[in-house]
């Protein structure tokens, strides 16, 4: 099969990519940028090329012609490429569309996180815990990880680790033999309009899983049938020294997949998670006092605040909204996920796929419900912002950079200036 890649720098496409080359198939794509997964995937062999206006595609596809056009939900309906990938008459498909195809003609046994807060951290748990216990496992996971690549295909494995992503209801592609639900919580109004909506959705995954493990909270709030679900109380979280109580709870869930899929015991799980070097931008250490985490949501925030909350007394967090549509959902639910943080540097909102009749809410707008609001104060992404963060990891302070937009790439840039 011949497939064709547009935007496959993504932390997306990219993986899938890598997936589909390592299963034999033949890969091509492009990206609007160059990119360290770009270089990467050229350096395996695959043919790539930056800019998107058709003529590569056009050029591909007249060499050999291409099956599977695959993009992600963000490409816009009017792309170049895909206008005319339609036009040749090539099947054009989101990634996961191309991924369900894969496992299926693979036989292979899907295992997939899903949840609104955790799955990267989770899969990557996941995958770290059957490597060290000697299984062979098929991967994607949409960061990069310092212990493998972002998406693997292994021939000699019996089963595929996917991060499930419930945007653009993607995750309802996919029929797993197992699935770890790490939370609940509404998010992605841009997909599901009411609360209700983005529950029924979790209600109808797991519904078309054999069998998922989750907390008995998340358990509840979507009305889990009893014969889909290993339900885990609050006392069941396992004992096992990573910090933060939400990495915890997820290396929980980890290890009563292991012993549900007869892999090895709790005790063996546990003891190989002990290990865990974690993912990119999940409380990722950039340097000395200075962290950067992909959290964007109020319960995420928290989170990771109780995180950092366990390694510093004190900790300044520099927080970037994602999404000013995103902000208007959940503006009111800022409270008191912030009282760890005793300073707050609070940054313009990334803009990203939004509504341009929404008015973009400020930081002022923004931070009023929030207890410690007089910690609170409005900053950019500048030359006086780097000051104050210098002068705190100076001063011994645990420096967080939060946000799922600019933010990690303009701190990896400081620190390399």
């Amino acid at each position: 099969m011949n497939i064709y890649f547009s935007g496959i720098g993504g932390v997306g496409i990219g993986p899938l990519a890598e997936i589909a080359h390592d299963a034999g198939y033949s890969v091509q794509g492009s990206d609007a940028t160059e990119g360290l997964l770009t270089r990467e995937l050229r350096g395996r062999g695959m043919n790539i090329t930056i800019g998107q206006d058709g003529d590569f595609l056009l050029a591909c596809h007249q060499a050999t012609p291409i099956d599977w056009f695959v993009h992600t939900a963000a490409l816009p309906v009017d792309h170049p490429e895909l206008l005319l990938a339609k036009k040749l008459g090539i099947k054009t498909a989101k990634r996961d569309e191309l991924l369900a195809h894969i496992i299926k003609e693979k036989n292979l046994k899907l295992i997939a996180i899903a949840g609104t807060h955790g799955k990267t951290t989770t899969t990557g748990m996941m995958i770290w815990t059957m490597q060290q216990l000697g299984i062979p496992v098929s991967y994607s996971v949409g960061t990069t990880l310092s212990f493998g690549p972002s998406g693997k295909f292994d021939p000699q494995s019996h089963y595929f680790i996917y991060e499930c992503d419930e945007f653009d209801r993607n995750f309802l592609h996919f029929f797993p033999h197992l699935s770890l639900i790490t939370s609940v919580d509404y998010d992605h109004p841009d997909t599901y309009s009411t609360e209700a909506d983005y529950l029924a959705a979790f209600h109808q995954f797991l519904t078309q899983s054999d069998m998922a493990i989750l907390w008995k909270h998340d358990s509840d709030i979507i009305d889990t049938p009893a014969e889909y679900g290993w339900i885990l109380g609050d006392d069941e979280v396992m004992d096992i020294s990573l910090p933060g109580a939400h990495n915890r709870r997820n290396a929980t869930l980890v290890a009563k997949a292991i012993e549900y899929l007869e892999l090895g015991s709790p005790d063996k799980a546990l003891s190989s998670l002990q290990s865990f070097p974690g993912t990119d931008r999940r409380f990722e250490r950039l340097d000395d006092n200075l962290y950067s985490d992909y959290g964007h949501h109020p319960v995420e925030i928290a989170a990771t605040l109780q995180l950092a909350g366990e390694l510093s007394e004190n900790v300044v967090l520099v927080y970037q909204p994602h999404q000013n549509v995103r902000q208007h959902e959940i503006r009111e639910q800022y409270t008191d996920q912030f009282e760890l943080a005793e300073t707050i540097y609070w940054l313009p909102t990334y803009l990203s796929r939004e509504d341009p009749d929404l008015p973009i809410l400020t930081p002022y707008e923004l931070t009023q419900s929030i207890t410690n609001r007089r910690a609170v104060y409005s900053a950019n992404l500048d030359n006086d912002l780097w000051q104050a963060i210098q002068i705190a990891r100076q001063q011994g302070k645990l420096v967080l950079g939060m946000g799922a937009g600019s933010i990690d790439s303009w701190l990896r840039q400081r620190l390399n200036d």
